[in-house]
């Protein structure tokens, strides 16, 4: 004698199905939601709890929705002072580890300038699910600014606990399936780099610096905040280290070269490698066209960096 059909054997979303029963009319099914936004997640049980009650006999349906915590690791950009490039180097940064296969979130924290809409070319608003901002997308990558949340061209005149608070939404806001967060902070070593030591401590943090001595003074205090909190410094990047001439191709070093790598070995602090002084990064950085989603050489540079980055936090 043959078993009789199972009648929830045909709701939609199998693959994320993870128990169904039905007994005395009542069909209970649970459900998993992982790697899904809240929209996705809400939609999900929505569209199981009606297929389930169209199924004669059923008169009542019971929907669970479960997720597997995302491990994320969040790292931290920073760099001594301003000018080096530091928002840059985090975009492309970030998008070089997307195209490794990391899912990436980026998120723009710089107080003073934050300017990753215009780097990232997305002048898209971010939405909310309750208190909860949902990150936009651009090049593979999830990002949220502070940038979002003020008119363009309006200063953010904002005292340290504002700051702060703005960072923490930014932070817990609903990064889905994200399992790398770049932050990029503002330069030097104030509130806003305290508070994300303090809330969500940063798994490591990454310090961007050009080759010159008085840059490189900055960026050992940034090195000392980082180790005074117990947070691993993964690396330094040496930004503008090389101008070539785009009539001669003779190379020059406006601000010198090799003053980071210098700086790392003599701190015990991993090189993650050198870009350039490049035309061609202003100018597709100016029109939102981050060279690193783009290929060519500047893109490799970036391409390099990501992977040295992810070898450092592997130790």
């Amino acid at each position: 004698m043959g078993h009789p059909v199972d009648p929830l054997t045909d709701l939609p979303h199998d693959e994320r199905i993870r128990s169904r029963k039905l007994l005395g009319g009542v069909a209970t099914i649970i459900a998993d939601a992982t790697g899904l936004t809240k929209d996705e997640g809400d939609a999900l049980e929505r569209d199981l709890r009606s297929a389930a009650l169209a199924i004669p006999g059923v008169t009542e349906a019971r929907v669970a929705i479960t997720a597997a915590q995302t491990a994320r690791t969040l790292i931290a950009i920073g760099s001594g002072k301003g000018g080096v490039g530091k928002s840059t180097v985090a975009a492309n940064l970030a998008i070089a580890l997307a195209r490794s296969g990391k899912k990436v979130g980026l998120i723009d924290a710089d107080v003073y300038g934050p300017s990753q809409p215009t780097l990232l070319g997305s002048d898209q608003k971010p939405t909310a699910a309750g208190e909860q901002l949902i990150p936009v997308e651009a090049h593979d990558i999830k990002f949220l600014s502070l940038g979002h949340l003020v008119s363009p061209g309006h200063a953010l005149a904002w005292r340290g606990p504002m700051a702060t608070g703005a960072l923490a939404k930014l932070v817990e806001a609903d990064w889905g399936d994200s399992e790398l967060l770049i932050v990029d902070l503002p330069p030097g070593t104030g509130d806003v780099q305290l508070s994300l030591i303090q809330r969500s401590r940063p798994a490591g943090a990454v310090i961007v610096s050009t080759p010159q001595d008085l840059s490189l003074i900055d960026a050992r205090r940034a090195v000392d905040l980082f180790n005074k909190m117990s947070v691993p410094v993964l690396g330094i990047i040496e930004n503008m280290a090389t101008y070539t001439c785009p009539h001669c191709g003779e190379a020059s070093h406006p601000f010198g070269t090799g003053g980071a790598e210098a700086a790392a070995k003599e701190m015990g602090i991993p090189f993650l490698g050198r870009l350039p002084l490049s035309l061609g990064i202003r100018e597709s950085s100016d029109a939102g066209r981050p060279p690193a989603a783009f290929g060519g050489p500047d893109a490799d540079a970036f391409e390099q960096i990501a992977a040295k980055l992810l070898d450092a936090m592997a130790h």
